[in-house]
């Protein structure tokens, strides 16, 4: 079986391929995301796709993706009634405390600090409340994908319910926590490993991998610091 390959596609955007071939997106802002190499403006080949929560920068895309790719998607139950009304069939609703089974692979949702709402006709559209996942593939390497948030002191029930092994924590600050806030995550998560995500997009993201590195790497934690576009296994 293969190891898990990690693509990353600009911002929080990710393109995960699991040990046994599956392809889940997550997350997809591609089109006006100016951290996305162009030849990832648009994406086919998707098996599943993840949604943490209902800001554009996370969910622009998703509408499209879903008719590029047919998947089925998996989010909060109001994100998902909003997608109904937009004619999307292949629904997973869930919430917070939940897990389902996907080929072999088991997603449970679990919580975030921070806000989600969507802007549809000048008015704010109420997209339930963000959230994080832990996904456990097939060769049981698990891993918790952070969505937007802030450093929380329930990340150590994260950790005694899943034990993942790798984080994928945003570090921008302003919007979310940044290197410090993602420095006590990983040691309230137990992980070795942790994927830095949302920075460096914007002037204001000024969080930083290499200050994540200064914080984490004396405690044995590794940084996988990736370039958009490239894919890690």
């Amino acid at each position: 079986m293969k190891r898990l390959g990690i693509t990353w596609l600009g911002h929080g955007t990710f393109l995960l391929t699991s040990p046994g071939g599956k392809r889940i997106l997550i997350d997809p802002w591609l089109e006006e995301n100016p951290c996305c190499p162009d030849e990832w403006k648009r994406v086919s080949d998707v098996d599943l796709i993840l949604v943490t929560h209902g800001h554009s920068d996370h969910i622009e895309d998703l509408l499209q993706a879903v008719r590029d790719t047919g998947a089925p998607v998996v989010a909060i139950v109001e994100i998902c009634q909003w997608l109904k009304t937009k004619g999307v069939q292949r629904l997973c609703p869930m919430n917070k405390g939940g897990t389902l089974t996907f080929d072999g692979i088991s997603v449970s949702m679990v919580p975030a600090e921070h806000s989600s709402g969507w802007i549809e006709d000048g008015h704010v559209v109420y997209m339930g409340e963000a959230v994080g996942y832990v996904v456990k593939f097939e060769d049981a390497l698990t891993i918790y994908f952070a969505g937007d948030t802030t450093v929380f002191g329930d990340m150590r029930l994260i950790r005694k319910l899943h034990a993942p092994e790798l984080a994928f924590l945003p570090i921008g600050d302003r919007f979310t926590m940044g290197p410090e806030g993602a420095a006590m995550a990983c040691e309230l998560l137990g992980v070795d490993q942790v994927v830095p995500m949302h920075y460096g997009t914007f002037p204001v993201l000024t969080g930083a991998p290499d200050r994540l590195r200064e914080l984490v790497g004396p405690k044995g934690v590794t940084v996988l610091e990736l370039r958009p576009g490239d894919t890690a296994n």
